[in-house]
């Protein structure tokens, strides 16, 4: 059966439960754009979740785009260790609506444009909306913007500068990718971004498509049928969509917009919201539809997008981070094959793995590993209880998210298990290890502490469909 984190007291969420415009500006201005830009929106910017630009968690990169940034002081091993294989997933850049979030944002934009000119003279934000240009179309749907591209050139030349002997001339680079045109224009991007620093015989490194690791959720038939094409799943997500917070701002943004409240829903409100965020981080611009939203009203938005990544790739269900093992021990089997490879002293084989995915690749792995994890579940009832919670999509997965691990060997050390170290970074900021809160572990003590993932955790049975028909099954 289905193990949930808590559920919604329905008979079917019981029984599907998982186991687990700045040419023209002098150029001094030009320089200090960027910042207005992000106070204009400072107020909403940092609730935008798994929409959020990588600035959000990276606020120096809106002054300097190829700065390492405070983080990266201080954050060095002894001299006496040196990198051997760096292990990067990243999220793809910044990236366009998908085709149905275009359509939903047309369909309330017509709506304004629909109203009368009397109407409308008495409600400034709806006139400002209606003026706006609905510059999207469904043909853009999901694809890479340019700024997304930009954030993978700047991504691959900060981790360039911070590990110059791995992305040293005539290092092989191994590039994978989902199959997702924003996936793969991202990892082309991350490549350009390299410039001549690897002596490759070209720019042009082959990109490999590999959904069974990028898109392992696909691939999970239990996953599939129990959380992502089950609406019960869910319950938590739509029981917050009718509840008192959000209640509140649909009353609000339709006041704002002189509508019956009965014209709008969650999820239109969700679109216009989300409106305003992509403006920012696909143009830079603080876009009219922000005007409809305070910062508490951002913070509600980010909870109801926060419960849907909590229940459908999060701890929700157990499913859903245990159909990541697969990826997550093909990150070991490439770590070890580098151990072997050095106690050989054989030169490494795959010194860098780039893979290229989804914030759907990571948040599974990341909740597999145990990151983040609140103390209670987050549901549709504890909005309150949860507003300093670990969880916060736009924190962990946002546009360009990247997750690395470095190998290390180290001379001079005291015992042999101290030869191989390992260091992991999220968004380019070191990350505490669970078993020891260091920023460095030994490659044996990391494994020894995720053993029972490594050994035990296997693919096929964990997302094999139980035998049984799932619609019929009712017990608790």
């Amino acid at each position: 059966r289905l193990r949930s984190a808590s559920s919604c007291g329905s008979p079917a969420v019981a029984a599907m439960a998982p186991r687990w415009a700045a040419a023209a500006l002098p150029s001094a201005a030009l320089l200090l754009l960027p910042l207005l830009l992000a106070v204009a929106s400072a107020g909403l910017s940092g609730y935008f979740g798994t929409k959020s630009r990588y600035e959000e968690v990276n606020p120096h990169l809106l002054r300097d785009p190829l700065s390492l940034g405070p983080a990266a002081a201080g954050s060095r091993l002894p001299a006496a260790c040196a990198p051997l294989q760096l292990r990067a997933l990243l999220r793809h850049g910044t990236r366009y609506p998908t085709a149905g979030q275009i359509r939903r944002l047309g369909e309330l934009h017509a709506r304004l444009l629909r109203r009368p000119a009397a109407a409308a003279a008495g409600c400034p934000a709806a006139a400002d909306l209606a003026a706006w240009q609905m510059w999207y179309e469904e043909s853009l749907d999901g694809r890479l913007a340019p700024q997304g591209r930009r954030d993978m050139e700047h991504l691959a030349r900060r981790l360039a500068t911070r590990f110059p002997a791995l992305f040293a001339a005539r290092r092989r680079l191994v590039l994978a990718s989902s199959s997702k045109h924003r996936c793969l224009q991202s990892g082309a991007a991350f490549r350009r971004g390299l410039g001549p620093s690897l002596s490759l015989g070209s720019d042009e490194v082959e990109v490999e498509v590999n959904d069974s690791l990028m898109r392992f959720f696909d691939h999970c038939a239990k996953f599939v049928a129990l959380v992502e094409e089950n609406d019960t799943a869910m319950c938590q997500v739509n029981a917050f969509k009718e509840g008192p917070e959000m209640r509140k701002v649909l009353e609000k943004v339709a006041s704002a917009l002189c509508l019956p409240v009965e014209e709008l829903n969650a999820d239109l409100v969700q679109v216009a919201f989300l409106a305003c965020s992509y403006e920012l981080a696909i143009k830079n611009v603080t876009s009219p539809w922000c005007s409809l939203f305070s910062e508490e009203d951002a913070k509600v938005l980010e909870y109801l997008n926060d419960l849907k990544q909590y229940w459908k790739r999060g701890y929700g269900y157990d499913i859903n981070s245990r159909s990541s093992c697969i990826l997550f021990q093909d990150i070991f089997q490439h770590l070890d094959k580098a151990v072997e490879e050095s106690k050989s002293s054989k030169p490494i084989s795959s010194p860098l793995i780039v893979q290229v995915g989804h914030a759907e690749t990571l948040q599974p792995l990341l909740a597999l590993m145990g990151f983040f994890k609140d103390d209670e579940p987050l549901k549709a009832n504890n909005y309150v209880r949860q507003m300093h919670r670990k969880f916060r999509s736009g924190r962990i997965v946002p546009y360009a998210a990247n997750l690395v691990f470095v190998l290390y060997h180290c001379d001079q050390v005291k015992t042999s298990k101290e030869e191989y170290q390992v260091q992991m970074l999220l968004n380019e900021k070191m990350m505490f290890f669970h078993h020891s809160n260091e920023t460095i572990s030994t490659y044996a003590d990391l494994k020894d502490y995720y053993k029972d993932i490594l050994e035990n955790c296997h693919f096929k049975e964990e997302c094999a469909l139980p035998k049984v028909n799932i619609t019929a099954v009712d017990e608790l």
